[in-house]
């Protein structure tokens, strides 16, 4: 039988050979959604693994290059690329961020983007699914994906 040390060195040897992917939980991703919605009075969201598998999938194809290109699927998309290091909490309030640019009584984005805001409160979407992988070295890429999507031009988010 091995000894425990054994078994410590190969998780450290593991742990240094395995890519540095940020390791947010789905409770994380559903907890951030939820906060940045509360405050714009819309229902909570939950988590649903066939939206998380399939953000996956699509992360991957963008593996080598990070090349932010969304997939025109079936579901509400965001996206967000980080260096090193991110939370589920960080990216969803950096895509909440956006709020400044948007004008609730235009429903208009000014000046930039508010896209990835209007998804993340878009009340008519009640489940989530995330993921997060290494796309390149050191680069974190992160895809929510939405059911029912939302973010249309001419419908108001909340």
């Amino acid at each position: 039988m091995a000894s425990p040390i054994w078994f410590v060195g190969l998780a450290l040897i593991l742990a240094s050979i395995s890519p540095t992917v940020a390791k947010s939980t789905p409770k994380e991703f559903v907890d951030a959604h939820n906060a940045v919605r509360a405050n714009y009075g819309v229902g909570p969201v939950s988590w649903n693994t066939t939206l998380a598998a399939d953000a996956r999938t699509f992360a991957r194809t963008m593996m080598g290059t990070c090349e932010m290109v969304y997939s025109n699927g079936p579901y509400g998309e965001n996206m967000a690329l980080a260096y090193e290091k991110t939370t589920a909490e960080l990216t969803v309030n950096y895509w909440a961020s956006e709020k400044k640019f948007y004008e609730y009584k235009s429903n208009k984005c000014v000046e930039e983007e508010c896209g990835h805001f209007r998804q993340v409160v878009w009340k008519d979407t009640t489940s989530i699914g995330c993921a997060e992988i290494e796309c390149i070295k050191d680069y974190i890429l992160t895809v929510c994906n939405y059911y029912p999507p939302g973010n249309y031009a001419n419908q108001l988010p909340y």
